[in-house]
């Protein structure tokens, strides 16, 4: 592990359960798990080779932020229980404000995106059919324009290495049932209005975010992974938002417009990451969370 950069765990102490896109997840007993949030970064459902410093600072401590400000729309998986307790004490250094110790739930298996300007997948959609996700929208808008209301459009929650995929929700109501369907959409859309009025006073616009939930075993909905961070949303500069373009932001569509230049075609190995590609996105991610918070990030 370089000073700050951690691309991978290797804790011994807990069995390891799953390495994602960006998180590693370890077992601590029935009931519990351990999320540790590495620097990797992840494009086009790929994982570059070069880690982002602080990133994993970075996106859990966000996301904590987020879900202790949002507890009063939907519980969380936080369990409250402090990471460096759980692992031997010279593992410490690969959890400390990087991790949390998170309820065992089960999953769903759909990814609830809600949407409130028109950008990425949703604008390529609308420009073919106009319409995101099954949703009909109105003629003449242009790239990320604000909608008239937040629209919910999920996707598919697939495995490392595959593509999420834009569902309708009829799909959605197909994957976890219309009632579970019809609950995830509604405190979806509630937490993204929740946290945009909030940004909008720190001067971010949050265009779009993902959210992804589970269920404990009374079957409550229960929010889960990681939320409103530069990973799972689009954070656009307010003094700086033009529609009719694509717009700069705090999140890693900076490494995706590179990617895009870059002729990569989007499958395994990546490119190598310039240093000053990596760079700048590791200080919007930081800038970001400073904006939000007003805090720096404890390292």
């Amino acid at each position: 592990m370089l000073e700050n950069q951690l691309i991978a765990t290797s804790i011994k102490s807990l069995p390891l359960l799953h390495k994602g896109k960006v998180r590693d997840i370890y077992e601590i007993d029935d009931k519990h798990l351990l999320i540790v949030t590495t620097d990797r970064l992840s494009a086009f459902d790929v994982v570059m080779s070069e880690p982002i410093p602080f990133k994993g600072f970075v996106l859990t401590q966000m996301a904590d932020f987020w879900f202790n400000k949002l507890s009063f729309v939907v519980a969380n998986h936080l369990s409250g229980i402090a990471p460096e307790t759980v692992v031997a004490e010279n593992e410490v250094i690969q959890v400390k404000n990087r991790a949390i110790v998170a309820q065992k739930l089960k999953a769903l298996p759909i990814e609830a995106i809600v949407r409130g300007y028109l950008s990425g997948s949703g604008w390529k959609d609308y420009q073919k059919t106009q319409s995101v996700c099954g949703i009909k929208l109105p003629k003449g808008l242009k790239e990320s324009a604000k909608l008239s209301e937040p629209i919910f459009t999920p996707s598919s929650k697939e495995a490392v290495g595959s593509h999420d995929e834009n569902i309708s929700y009829e799909e959605c109501e197909a994957r976890v049932g219309k009632d579970i369907a019809s609950q995830i959409q509604e405190i979806s859309i509630k937490l993204y209005q929740e946290a945009s009025n909030f940004a909008l006073t720190k001067g971010i616009i949050i265009a779009d975010t993902k959210f992804e939930f589970g269920l404990d075993d009374q079957n409550r909905l229960v929010l889960i992974d990681e939320i409103l961070t530069p990973d799972s949303s689009r954070f656009w500069p307010l003094d700086q938002y033009r529609e009719g373009a694509s717009q700069p932001s705090f999140d890693k569509q900076f490494i995706r417009d590179w990617l895009e230049k870059s002729g990569w075609n989007k499958t395994p190995p990546p490119p190598s990451l310039p240093e000053d590609v990596i760079n700048k996105t590791s200080q919007k991610y930081l800038e970001a969370f400073k904006k939000l918070t007003g805090q720096d990030i404890k390292k």
